[in-house]
């Protein structure tokens, strides 16, 4: 039996300085840098998800958004049930409305360079995500052969 989690998260580009918009997320249990996004609510589709969790945490309203592909792990909590969590990325560069921090996070623009000389500060895997934006892959596969072990993960790009 498998237990499965659904998330999305978007890269949301400004058009006029090509600066993406990072959260500094502070209430989560993964705290950090990071782009907004969250979990599938039952009955929701992936493409509302991502525009729910963008406008609850940023105050912007999104559209046009682009899928980018998606990054699954995988795990086993004992012999009989296997844990998959998945993560559906998009980015955009059409937006509206004021973005605002909320109690999810922090919010602020950054070039994609200067934000991955901040890889210390990036929230639990995000670094493995950023490829997942630029049209090289569609598909991250993450294994870790003790649940909790992240040091023991084999990590393959498709």
């Amino acid at each position: 039996m498998s237990k499965i989690t659904l998330t999305t998260m978007v890269m949301i580009q400004c058009p006029a300085s090509g600066q993406v918009l990072v959260q500094n997320r502070l209430r989560s249990s993964f705290t950090g840098l990071s782009f907004p996004g969250g979990h599938v609510e039952p009955g929701e589709s992936l493409h509302d998800c991502a525009v729910r969790e963008v406008a609850e945490e940023t105050g912007l309203a999104v559209r046009d958004l682009q899928f980018c592909g998606f990054k699954h792990e995988c795990w086993r909590e004992s012999d009989d049930a296997e844990c998959r969590y998945f993560v559906f990325f998009y980015k955009t560069s059409a937006f509206s409305g004021t973005l605002m921090d909320t109690d999810e996070g922090q919010h602020f623009w950054s070039g994609l360079d200067e934000l991955l000389l901040r890889k210390a500060e990036f929230t639990p895997f995000f670094e493995d995500y950023i490829p997942m934006f630029d049209g090289t892959h569609s598909e991250a596969f993450c294994t870790y052969s003790k649940p909790g072990d992240y040091d023991a993960r084999e990590l393959k790009y498709f």
